[in-house]
């Protein structure tokens, strides 16, 4: 594991972190600010780390599952609440509110197939 930028992985995380804000301050409610919002949060994860660590790409995606099920294990945990933090909009947004088994599935089917994206059509094509 090394540090080494990677341009196309800085490109997926900035265009997903437009698409992430874009779905939280439009939309309140339904599948695509819940669901698909989770799905996408796992991959952006994914594609941030891979931006800056050069590494395996199951090593990447098992770090993005846990940081991803670690934030939901916390909202099951009221972090939010132990760190008087539960009316601040912008933290409760990044962190969530509520724990969810849903958002656990929408988070590991985003790094399963964000994973097959990269090692069938990113990384075998790059010149890093």
């Amino acid at each position: 594991m090394s540090l080494k930028f990677n341009p196309i992985f800085f490109a997926l995380t900035i265009t997903l972190l437009v698409i992430e804000i874009s779905i939280a301050y439009f939309l309140n409610s339904g599948f695509i600010r819940f669901t698909l919002g989770d799905f996408l949060a796992s991959i952006l994860v994914y594609c941030a780390i891979k931006t800056i660590l050069k590494t395996s790409t199951v090593t990447v995606a098992i770090i993005a599952l846990i940081i991803s099920f670690s934030i939901e294990f916390a909202q099951l945990a009221n972090l939010l609440d132990y760190l008087n933090l539960r009316h601040n909009t912008l933290t409760s947004i990044i962190l969530g509110s509520h724990f969810s088994v849903q958002d656990l599935i929408a988070y590991a089917l985003g790094i399963i197939t964000i994973y097959f994206v990269d090692i069938n059509y990113i990384t075998t094509h790059e010149n890093y």
